[in-house]
């Protein structure tokens, strides 16, 4: 069987590391907020080029603290609304609720399956606030046009990175291509940890420090509470795991493009629809978390290759809007949305993927 994923594949070679990261962590004696997760906020801020990393339990409560964050500072309200793509992963859609944010949901563009910023506009009210932006797959969403959009309406502009480690437009990373970026480190991110962890990312030093203190109880000095804040705190163990993998996350990143490059030009089926990589004239800007094609028979190919041995997945069946916890939304349409949910298939990616087994995938999915 080719796993879809196979975590302890990807793992192992920094098995050794590991252990003597928890070591240290173990003979240091502090397990909370210390010097893994100060060196990975500083390396991580480094890496994405911007001002301020703050680490968090995970990918939802950092969207959930950015919005949280703007709201103590004054620059949204609760009740204010917040464009997001109408065929992202529940979480995105969740934090906006959990801010007590009213979402907007817009179609993507087919092409891509990011936020069509050609919409946009005409979803753009006097509540209107914030866009948040989903580099969904891992393929940056079209920044430019859509900063250029918010700039002209007095917008914040958030990033859902959690898919996007390492992507690039222009020099600059995901992460530093808006005014606050939430990254997830979930074991099967591009950059994951052993278990849930999360980073805010800004350049708004006002934004990191209400951050940093929400994140601890709303606490910047023990005892000492400036908010209603939460406990939601990086874990210095998954600091450590971290601090071992990030050096090595620009060269997985090249792997996966290597395995999508291939893809891209020798899978040949008419039944089979490819992904359309970059608006931007590079392979930088997709860091291929997922490689996700799409075909009207889904079902019957993902059985088709199950029986062969190859594991794929489904990112993801069901759109927000259709889904038992939006029952007031059950009625609206979004027909790009429903297609692409009803017909996406994500293939094996991972930078473990022996070439024997990208090959093997190419030949059975030209066979179909």
């Amino acid at each position: 069987m080719i796993h879809f994923l196979d975590l302890k594949k990807i793992n192992e070679p920094y098995e050794a590391a590991f252990q003597e990261k928890l070591k240290l962590v173990m003979d240091n004696g502090w397990y909370v907020l210390g010097n893994e997760v100060k060196e990975f906020e500083t390396i991580f801020a480094s890496f994405c080029g911007t001002k301020h990393c703050i680490g968090v339990g995970n990918g939802l409560d950092a969207l959930i603290l950015i919005f949280n964050g703007y709201i103590q500072l004054g620059k949204l309200q609760k009740g204010d609304e917040v464009i997001v793509p109408a065929n992202t992963y529940i979480a995105s859609v969740l934090a906006i609720l959990h801010a007590d944010l009213i979402p907007v949901l817009v179609e993507p563009k087919l092409e891509t399956y990011n936020i069509n910023p050609d919409l946009i506009q005409d979803k753009i009210t006097p509540k209107t606030k914030a866009i948040l932006a989903v580099h969904l797959y891992g393929q940056l969403a079209e920044m430019d046009k859509i900063n250029e959009i918010a700039n002209q309406n007095n917008l914040l502009v958030i990033e859902d990175a959690a898919q996007a480690h390492g992507a690039i437009s222009d020099f600059r990373k995901a992460g530093n291509l808006s005014n606050a970026a939430a990254f997830s480190f979930y074991p099967g991110k591009n950059l994951g940890a052993l278990g849930d962890a999360g980073a805010v990312m800004t350049n708004d030093s006002a934004l990191a420090k209400t951050i940093r203190s929400m994140r601890n109880y709303g606490s910047e000095t023990k005892y000492y509470n400036n908010y209603i804040g939460v406990n939601s705190r990086l874990d210095e163990i998954q600091a450590a795991f971290l601090n071992v993998k990030l050096p090595h996350l620009d060269a997985e990143n090249n792997k996966r493009k290597a395995i999508a490059k291939q893809y891209l030009s020798e899978i040949k089926n008419d039944k089979i629809t490819l992904p359309t990589v970059s608006l931007h004239g590079t392979m930088e800007s997709h860091v291929f978390h997922l490689f996700v094609i799409r075909t009207q028979n889904r079902d019957e190919l993902q059985e088709f290759l199950q029986e062969k041995g190859i594991q794929t997945m489904i990112h993801y069946p069901i759109p927000p809007h259709q889904q038992k916890a939006f029952v007031k939304w059950n009625h609206l349409a979004f027909p790009i949305t429903e297609k692409t949910h009803n017909e996406v298939l994500s293939l094996p990616m991972s930078p473990v993927l022996t070439l024997d087994e990208v090959n093997y995938v190419i030949e059975i999915l030209n066979q179909y």
